[in-house]
């Protein structure tokens, strides 16, 4: 499970320095749902991690200008709503303070650092759904990502396992059959249909306070 020895350190960090298992859960979140959910669940069983960052991106590069996306300080509003259901998750606004486009790399990187200042080393554990896999190498910096991290890979049993592109390093996390997208939620709030089948009640109250996704 954990990657090569050394893997995802700082240069000033010393090989017998305290190493710390995070895991990276990055996303859009407009709106988190009970996929995510099912997701840090998994990665905090399986990896035996230290911390699981949900991480808000500031501007979801892949998405921007295909649609509107909510403000970043309401869908870190959400998220922390959804962390409320996660024992062991916490919300980072790393990618909101940085600015600018999110980048998993650039985020990979920082937590990297931050850790190494500590005098630690992190191991890093980046968690995908199954269907991101085959668009890694497209990632911006996908070379210098791979070098920082191990996939966590939430696949469904019933499914099979995607390809991942070489030289990844590689877990899988066999996730519960939860199929649910932000965009069927929005879709559903939007024309005034119940989605709290989909979403956490927490994340439906706030969505609710801040008049998100024309909830009527």
């Amino acid at each position: 499970m954990p990657g090569p020895e050394g893997s995802g350190t700082g240069g000033a960090a010393t090989r017998d320095a305290p190493v710390e298992r995070i895991g990276i859960l990055g996303g859009t979140f407009d709106p988190p749902h009970n996929g995510h959910v099912a997701a840090a669940r998994a990665a905090l069983d399986v990896l035996r991690l230290d911390r699981l960052l949900l991480v808000v991106a500031n501007d979801p590069w892949q998405k921007s200008g295909q649609r509107e996306v909510a403000a970043a300080e309401d869908r870190l509003a959400l998220t922390e709503a959804l962390a409320e259901e996660v024992p062991g998750a916490e919300v980072s606004r790393l990618e909101i303070d940085r600015g600018g486009p999110s980048y998993s790399a650039d985020t990979a990187e920082a937590v990297r650092d931050e850790v190494s200042a500590r005098g630690g080393r992190a191991e890093l554990f980046l968690v995908v759904g199954a269907d991101l896999v085959g668009e890694l190498e497209t990632w911006h910096r996908a070379a210098a990502l791979k070098d920082l991290v191990t996939l966590a890979v939430v696949s469904r049993p019933s499914s099979p396992a995607p390809a991942v592109p070489p030289g990844w390093r590689v877990v899988w996390l066999d996730g519960p059959q939860v199929t649910v997208s932000s965009s069927e939620v929005r879709d559903r709030l939007a024309a005034g249909e119940p989605a709290d089948s989909l979403v956490p009640e927490r994340v439906i109250r706030c969505i609710r306070r801040r008049g998100l996704y024309a909830v009527r």
